[in-house]
């Protein structure tokens, strides 16, 4: 018979299965690990307590930190595709007279590519890098003036949020780095988080947020919204049933991108 395994070790093969998997139930750790619900349900909290992995109903999912923000082309290359079809699921919710705010970020740069053939639209934006790509693409384009930042290609800062708070938007169009159940969305610097927070106040429509499924369980610095305060999420095909099921359980209508209809909690 094998000698039952302690605490510590439990725990290391735990943390060792969630940076596989990502996420795990609680019957399958006790049957991989041969201890009771009641012990991994004990283990799991203690994990969560040293910020390891963040609880859910039935399991529990990897708490992945992201500190520091990265360069913005290093960013563009992780799930184009995914970041392209979210861009334009969001663009086609765009209609005819929208004045529209939308972020800094790669995700929001493929919402401003897409946006094409509408009358009268308007967006402000603090995101650089897709005002130089869409300068002639056909709708008003106002940049919020302020501090450069170059990691993000952005700017921010007092003199972008005094702009912002002199005007008001139909709909938002916000792009975040990580989301999870108990941290919510986040962003990894304060300066982004005052544009996007100025951006939702001033927006009297609704408000979208947009992550790829690579963002689930990902915790950043800055939150910009808990879970509950979101009524529209939009992300791609590969997110995960149970990250469905999570954001279902909290009535939040979540838009697939490249699905002909949305699937709402």
């Amino acid at each position: 018979m094998n000698k039952p395994l302690i605490p510590a070790q439990r725990r290391e093969r735990i943390q060792e299965y969630l940076e596989i998997h990502t996420i795990v139930r609680i019957g399958d750790l006790s049957a991989m690990l041969g201890a009771s619900e009641a012990t991994i349900r004990r283990d799991l909290e203690w994990m969560e307590s040293e910020g390891l992995v963040e609880r859910t109903h039935g399991g529990a999912i990897l708490t992945e930190r992201t500190l520091l923000e990265p360069e913005y082309l290093q960013r563009a290359q992780r799930s184009p595709e995914e970041k392209r079809k979210i861009g334009a699921c969001a663009a086609s919710m765009i209609n005819d007279g929208d004045i529209i705010f939308i972020n800094a970020g790669t995700t929001s740069t493929q919402v401003m590519r897409h946006i094409r053939g509408h009358a009268g639209i308007t967006v402000i934006t603090n995101n650089l890098t897709a005002a130089l790509e869409v300068g002639a693409a056909g709708f008003n384009l106002i940049m919020l003036g302020g501090d450069f930042q170059p990691t993000s290609n952005a700017t921010a800062g007092r003199f972008a949020t005094e702009n912002l708070n002199k005007v008001y938007a139909s709909k938002a169009f916000i792009s975040v780095d990580g989301f999870s159940l108990k941290y919510g969305f986040t962003v990894p610097t304060n300066a982004e988080a005052e544009i996007i927070g100025c951006m939702v106040e001033r927006t009297h429509g609704v408000v979208s947020l947009m992550a790829d499924h690579s963002k689930w369980g990902v915790v950043s610095n800055f939150q910009v919204a808990a879970i509950d305060q979101v009524h529209r999420f939009i992300t791609d095909d590969k997110i995960s049933q149970h990250a469905l099921d999570a954001l279902a359980a909290r009535s939040i209508e979540v838009v697939i991108a490249g699905e002909s209809a949305s699937r709402t909690g």
